[in-house]
């Protein structure tokens, strides 16, 4: 690889990733059922309507879930590997094997959205607990059904909530030592791993 395709694979990279964020975090606004009067909330639905309207057409929601935001999200993510093969190796691969570190890849990003809005809802609790901004609130809706299960596991110490540490740890095993696992098992290069 030269440098004028590590450049192209930046740049690439870098804004795709940016709008699969995006899409993403449509699919987990309506996972945790988060206030979509916010101007967040609405700046999402927005950005991703039009690739997402004709899909939906064509994609039912299933168990409620926004099935058509997750299929997107595999799909550009698929795109964006096969392209950084390309680039690479010269060639895309095979289509199982992509799709699965696509996979891979939405799960690490998932987990990533997760783990900063806990670091977002903890750094407002502390400098303006009784904040009503908008990205401190949608932090709070998306990070609260994380943090519920350790907040029944971890007793309460007098006002201060630590189930966010066990949550930063749960989330950091996972990515960290489990996804890892799952890429090599998975057969992934290198060059993709760096990606997600």
């Amino acid at each position: 690889m030269n440098a004028l395709s590590g450049a192209a694979i930046f740049v690439v990279q870098t804004l795709v990733s940016l709008y699969l964020v995006i899409v993403l975090l449509r699919f987990v606004l309506q996972l945790v059922k988060a206030n979509f009067y916010n101007p967040l909330s609405q700046f999402t639905v927005r950005a991703t309507q039009p690739l997402l309207k004709p899909i939906r057409r064509i994609v039912p929601s299933i168990a409620g879930l926004d099935t058509s935001s997750l299929l997107l999200a595999i799909v550009i993510q698929a795109l964006l590997m096969a392209f950084v093969l390309m680039l690479t190796y010269g060639t895309i691969g095979d289509l199982p094997h992509l799709l699965i570190w696509a996979i891979l890849g939405i799960t690490s990003l998932f987990l990533k959205i997760f783990w900063v809005a806990m670091i977002v809802m903890v750094i407002v609790s502390w400098i303006a607990p009784n904040s009503h901004n908008p990205a401190a609130e949608l932090a709070y809706q998306i990070s609260e059904p994380v943090l519920a299960p350790f907040r029944r596991l971890v007793p309460n110490l007098g006002g201060l909530d630590i189930s966010p540490i066990f949550a930063f740890i749960a989330i950091q095993v996972v990515q960290s030592f489990l996804m890892p696992q799952l890429a090599n098992y998975a057969g992934m290069p290198d060059v993709l791993w760096r990606l997600i």
